[in-house]
C-alpha cells in the first residue's frame, strides 16, 4: 500500500470539538490530564498506581475468559505479564459487530497494537500490552446485527434480549451464516465453534490479531466487578458520578461545545440473562425499567456485595470501570468517543482514578485500483476525494464549458437596453417605464431558462467525467458516510489476505491525519 496523508480539516468529517482537542487548544486543558503525545506517557506511567491484588484478579479473570480458546504464545505471555508491576495496557473498545462490522473497528485495533509497539521502543524498562475491550454488556442489538459488503447488507434477525455478548448462536444465526459462504475461515471457524456471540468475537479477534499479542478483555465478569463495588454504591445512593459529569458537561457547553453523552442520576443498568435495563429511583424503591423488579436500598446494598456482576455501567461509568480494573495508560477512540471522555474528567478526579492519555485512533480511506484510475483521469489529488459531488460538479462544468451558459454579458446588455429605452419612453408617458421594467424581468427569466438548458447540455457532454467523479466519491463515502464507517473489511481482505499486515505497516498512532491508502487490488 502507498500512503498519503490529508489534513483532517480538509476532509469535512470531524467536529471542531475533536479538532480543538488534538490541536491542544488551551481552553480544553482542564478536561484531560495528558496531551496525546509520546512524551506524555512518562508522566502517565508515574501517575498510574495499580494494586498488586487487582492484577491477580485481572489475571485470573483472563485465564477464565480464555479457557478453551487456542491462543498463540505471545498472547499467553502478555496475559501473564499483567501480574508484573512493570506491565501496562493500552486499550480500545468496541461493540460486537458481526464479521467486525465497519472498517474502523479494524483501524482501532491496529492503532492500539502499534501504540504498544511504539511505547515498548520508547520505554524499554516497561512492558505494554494492547487490549481490546469487548462491549459484551451492550444491549443495542440493532447496531451490531449486520455488516455491509459491496453495497449489500447482511443481517441476522433475532428476538433475543439483554446483553448481546450472551446472545446464543442459535438456528437463526446458523441460517444467517449460510448467506455468507464467502467469509474467511477465521470467521467461520470462530462462529461455528462458539455458543455465544461474545465467545465468537473473542475467537475471531484472537485469530486475526493474536499474532500481535492483542489481549481481549470482557468486563462482564464477577471478579472484575468486585473491584467496582464502591463506585456502584456511590452512583446508586449519592449520585456522585452524575454531579461530576454534569459539571464538566456544563463547563464544556459554556465554551461552545456540544455534548455527546447525557449523564443520569443513576448510571447503571440491572443485568441478568435476557435483561439489561436502567435502574431508576422511585421514592424509597429502586425500580428496574420495563420490568416488575425493584429493590429497597438495603436489598441493593446486599446485592452489590454478593453479586456485583448484576450491575452494568452505562457510557458515563464504563470508562471509569475500565481504568479501575486495568493497569491502563491510554484509551484509543474515534471522534465521538474522544469528545465524550472529556465530559468525564470530573468523575475520574472524584474517585481519584488517573485519567488516561486520550488518543484518537487512526483514520484511513482505502482506494482500490479502478477507483484510483478514475481519480487520475480527473486530475484529482488525494484531498479531492473528500469533496461534495454537487459543489465539485458546479465548478467543474463552469471551468470546462464550451459555451458561456451563465449568459452574464447577454443579461447585462438586456438590462441596459430595457433601462435605456424605458427611461426614454418615460419622457413620453411615465407608465411606460414600468412596462419596460416588466419586459426586462420577462426577458431575463427567458435567458435564465436558456442558461439552464445550456448547463444541462454541457453536463451531458461531460457525462463521462461526471460519472467518474460520482463513482470515486461514492467509493470514498458510500451513501454520503465515510468509507471506514460503512464498508466491511472483507471488501479488501478477500482479495488481499495481507490487509492487516499492510495496515500495521502504514499506521502511526501519533499521526493525526487522514491516511489515503492506495492498493492495486480490484
Amino acid at each position: 500500500m502507498k500512503k498519503h496523508c490529508v489534513d483532517l480539516n480538509k476532509t469535512g468529517q470531524f467536529s471542531r470539538f475533536f479538532l480543538d482537542y488534538i490541536e491542544g487548544k488551551e481552553s480544553l486543558k482542564p478536561f484531560y490530564s495528558h496531551l496525546p503525545r509520546l512524551e506524555s506517557f512518562r508522566d502517565a506511567i508515574a501517575a498510574k498506581s495499580f494494586p498488586p491484588e487487582n492484577r491477580v484478579i485481572l489475571h485470573q479473570a483472563l485465564q477464565n475468559q480464555y479457557h478453551g480458546v487456542e491462543v498463540l504464545e505471545v498472547v499467553g505471555e502478555n496475559v501473564d505479564s499483567l501480574l508484573s508491576e512493570k506491565t501496562f495496557t493500552v486499550t480500545t473498545g468496541h461493540q460486537l459487530n458481526l464479521f467486525t462490522g465497519p472498517l474502523y473497528f479494524i483501524y482501532k485495533l491496529v492503532s492500539t497494537i502499534n501504540l504498544a509497539k511504539q511505547l515498548q521502543a520508547a520505554y524499554p524498562d516497561f512492558h505494554f500490552v494492547p487490549v481490546y475491550w469487548m462491549a459484551t454488556e451492550d444491549h443495542d442489538f440493532d447496531e451490531i446485527n449486520y455488516f455491509k459488503l459491496d453495497g449489500k447488507k447482511y443481517q441476522w434477525s433475532s428476538d433475543q434480549k439483554g446483553a448481546v455478548g450472551d446472545f446464543e448462536l442459535d438456528a437463526s444465526f446458523r441460517d444467517f451464516l449460510q448467506k455468507v459462504p464467502f467469509a474467511p475461515e477465521a470467521f467461520m471457524k470462530s462462529y461455528q465453534s462458539s455458543k455465544t456471540l461474545g465467545e465468537a468475537v473473542r475467537k475471531y479477534v484472537n485469530a486475526l490479531f493474536g499474532a500481535y499479542g492483542l489481549v481481549v478483555v470482557d468486563g462482564n465478569d464477577a471478579g472484575l466487578k468486585s473491584l467496582f463495588k464502591s463506585v456502584i454504591a456511590a452512583d446508586l445512593f449519592a449520585n456522585a458520578p452524575f454531579e461530576q459529569a454534569r459539571r464538566c458537561t456544563e463547563d464544556l457547553e459554556k465554551l461552545g461545545y456540544k455534548s455527546q453523552i447525557f449523564p443520569r442520576e443513576i448510571n447503571l443498568f440491572y443485568l441478568e440473562k435476557g435483561l439489561r435495563e436502567r435502574i431508576e429511583q422511585s421514592g424509597e424503591r429502586f425500580q428496574v425499567s420495563n420490568s416488575d423488579i425493584s429493590f429497597s436500598a438495603d436489598e441493593l446494598k446486599s446485592l452489590i456485595d454478593s453479586n456485583p456482576e448484576r450491575f452494568s455501567p452505562n457510557v458515563v461509568l464504563r470508562p471509569l470501570y475500565q481504568e479501575m480494573i486495568l493497569p491502563n495508560l491510554a484509551y484509543l477512540g474515534g471522534p465521538a468517543e474522544v469528545v465524550y471522555w472529556l465530559q468525564l474528567k470530573g468523575v475520574f478526579d472524584f474517585f481519584k482514578v488517573p485519567f488516561p492519555v486520550l488518543m484518537p485512533r487512526n483514520f484511513a480511506l482505502i482506494l482500490a485500483g479502478p477507483v484510483l484510475e478514475k481519480a487520475g483521469k480527473l486530475g484529482w489529488n488525494h484531498a479531492d476525494v473528500f469533496g461534495d459531488f454537487e459543489v465539485w460538479k458546479k465548478t467543474f462544468v463552469a471551468q470546462q464549458c464550451q459555451v458561456d451558459f451563465l449568459l452574464k454579458e447577454e443579461k447585462q446588455l438586456i438590462s441596459e437596453l430595457f433601462h435605456k429605452k424605458g427611461t426614454e419612453a418615460a419622457t413620453l408617458e411615465k407608465s411606460l417605464l414600468s412596462a419596460f421594467e416588466a419586459g426586462k424581468v420577462r426577458s431575463l427569466k427567458i435567458l435564465d431558462q436558456l442558461a439552464a438548458k445550456l448547463r444541462k447540455a454541457e453536463e451531458r457532454r461531460l457525462q463521462v467525467d461526471l460519472d467518474r467523479a460520482k463513482a470515486v466519491l461514492e467509493f470514498a463515502a458510500p451513501g454520503g458516510s465515510p468509507q471506514e464507517r460503512v464498508v466491511n473489511m472483507m471488501q479488501f481482505y478477500l482479495s488481499n489476505p495481507a490487509l492487516i499486515e499492510d495496515l500495521i505497516a502504514c499506521f502511526d498512532p501519533f499521526d493525526y491525519t487522514m491516511m489515503v491508502l492506495e492498493t492495486n487490488e480490484k
